[in-house]
């Protein structure tokens, strides 16, 4: 498998950039349900809530690499074509997620350093972004919260669509993003010639006739 994204599936870097940030997303959204079961103040409370802020910082560096990653090569093109409002979505879909794995955290290190509290990064203390101010981060933080649950309905429809091509349209939509799968490359190949050929027959079809 390559590294690079071709025009049939997505590279070794991509893929593994996607389910590593699929698990670093579950890791942080569980990490902020957990703590209510802790009581305010407490060490577990405490300890949850700078996992959560230090695990939404590595989505946030994870995604601008995977953003480098998939602006420097192609984009695996989906078999058999989708219409054009569903190339449309899909790509508003991106977007939207891009906004979020990008904007949360950097929303949350905003609030921190509104708030005028220590900013930790595995053992790192980050600088603040602004100056303290306690009416700034309580209105960050409300933003940073409702587009955080906004989050949870993005990535699960995210998620329903990729089994739908894969169950319901039956194209490579999931395959291509499935790590040692080479078929999926092979799927690409073998349709890309089916459809060259068809267009061949057609041609010569129009020069019998012409």
């Amino acid at each position: 498998m390559s590294w690079k994204n071709t025009e049939y599936r997505y590279g070794a870097l991509s893929i593994g950039l996607h389910w590593l940030m699929l698990i670093l997303l579950v890791a942080v959204y569980a990490t902020i349900e957990l703590r209510e079961f802790f009581p305010k103040g407490s060490d577990p409370r405490d300890a949850l809530k700078a996992l959560h802020f230090m695990l939404g910082l590595s989505v946030l560096g994870f995604a601008l690499l995977r953003l480098g990653v998939r602006l420097s090569g192609p984009t695996p093109r989906i078999e058999p074509e989708s219409g054009s409002w569903q190339k449309q979505s899909a790509h508003l879909m991106h977007i939207a997620l891009y906004v979020l794995m990008i904007g949360l955290p950097i929303a949350g290190w905003l609030t921190l350093s509104a708030a005028g509290k220590p900013i930790p990064f595995f053992g790192l203390q980050l600088p603040a972004l602004i100056g303290e101010n306690k009416g700034l981060a309580k209105q960050i933080k409300e933003i940073h919260e409702v587009v955080g649950t906004a989050g949870y309905f993005l990535i699960g429809l995210h998620a329903v669509a990729a089994l739908f091509h894969h169950y319901i349209k039956r194209d490579n939509t999931l395959v291509r993003m499935l790590p040692s799968r080479d078929r999926a490359e092979e799927q690409g190949v073998v349709q890309s010639e089916n459809r060259n050929s068809r267009h061949s027959v057609h041609r010569e079809a129009e020069q019998l006739h012409a």
